[in-house]
């Protein structure tokens, strides 16, 4: 009742504030002000791992891209947790992918409405800094999945694999494909999504090995997460680059479209394509010779263990600090790593082989 009552005294100020600065890019919190709200990166807060989970809390959704069939997938696997363990679930959100200022108003709104807990993934490193840090200092824990803000912004990052992992085999799989020869391009989400960008740093460090002395990467193209736009920077890419040969996108909508484009002209099985998509979006293709191996990890096991994630914090059994662990229901225990970050596991590579045993 004390925590609800200090909330509701506090809300407005914090919600007018956050509203003050909108949607322009933060630059994260003060030395003073993080080490008071707590962080991913310096959580300090004490902990009872013997806690008992609390039940009746709210955790808010709010991907970065409602609508969007990846997030459909996240968000319901962090609804089902959120059923199994006596809590409700809501998700709310913008229909573009590059709104910022749409997030930063759900965020104020869900600070608002006294959320036990958001799971956010967000649009922009920076830009949610403010009214999420405003969030927390009203209660609420603030879990980021898929896609991270500053650490200093929220409590928890549950990532989907490894970073590194990541971008270096997107690298391997498309290389070994067109036999570690050729002119490659890169075809993102939006230029400020914090989780492709730090794909592509890796993916570029790793193309400095000298295996890859004969693979150039001429040109990094963002369709904004967008299937129109991705499929427009498709055709562009291969318009500008007639001699291409193939293309990574690290990015659920981006790889769909780029796979329609390919699988409907003369550079089908010419123009090699690899990056992250669900089985269910690229079964067709790779059956058709369009794709021949991309990878990705369980979506819905991510927006699950984002939702373990939040009620753990709720409930004090973690703080967000380093070497903390909890439990995940099925899947297990899982331990906080440095800056806050819990990484789900390793990616699965689908191919022709294994695709239909997925169903996601």
């Amino acid at each position: 009742m004390s925590r609800t009552l200090t909330r509701r005294a506090t809300v407005v100020v914090a919600v007018t504030a956050a509203v003050a600065l909108g949607a322009t890019a933060c630059g994260g919190t003060t030395k003073n002000s993080s080490k008071d709200s707590g962080s991913g990166a310096k959580a300090t807060a004490s902990a009872d791992p013997d806690a008992a989970t609390k039940k009746g809390l709210t955790v808010a959704f709010l991907p970065k891209q409602v609508n969007n069939p990846y997030f459909t997938i996240a968000d319901g696997g962090g609804k089902q947790a959120l059923d199994a363990l006596g809590s409700s679930y809501k998700e709310v959100g913008t229909s573009s992918g590059t709104d910022t200022a749409g997030q930063v108003s759900y965020v104020n709104t869900l600070t608002q409405q006294q959320v036990d807990a958001i799971a956010v993934s967000a649009q922009d490193p920076g830009a949610l800094c403010t009214s999420l840090n405003q969030a927390r200092k009203n209660g609420i824990k603030v879990v980021t999945y898929d896609s991270d803000t500053k650490p200093e912004c929220r409590d928890l990052f549950v990532s989907q694999a490894g970073s590194e992992d990541l971008g270096r085999t997107e690298v391997q799989l498309l290389a070994e494909q067109i036999g570690y020869k050729g002119e490659i391009a890169i075809l993102s989400a939006a230029q400020t999504a914090t989780n492709q960008n730090t794909w592509i740093d890796f993916m570029k460090d790793e193309l400095k090995d000298p295996k890859y002395k004969d693979v150039k990467l001429v040109k990094v193209a963002y369709g904004n997460d967008d299937a129109q736009q991705s499929f427009q920077q498709t055709q562009g890419l291969l318009q500008q680059y007639p001699d291409l040969k193939g293309i990574i996108s690290p990015t659920t909508v981006g790889i769909k479209a780029a796979a329609q484009y390919l699988a409907g002209s003369k550079y089908k099985g010419k123009v090699k394509l690899t990056g992250l998509g669900t089985p269910n979006d690229m079964r067709a293709y790779v059956k058709n010779g369009t794709v021949e191996a991309f990878e990705l990890w369980d979506p819905a096991k991510l927006g699950s263990l984002a939702s373990y994630a939040a009620v753990a914090l709720a409930s004090g059994q973690i703080s967000g600090a380093e070497g903390q662990t909890f439990k995940a229901g099925d899947m297990g225990s899982y331990t906080i790593g440095k800056d806050g970050v819990v990484v789900l596991g390793k990616p699965t590579v689908f191919t022709k082989d294994n695709i239909d045993q997925f169903k996601f």
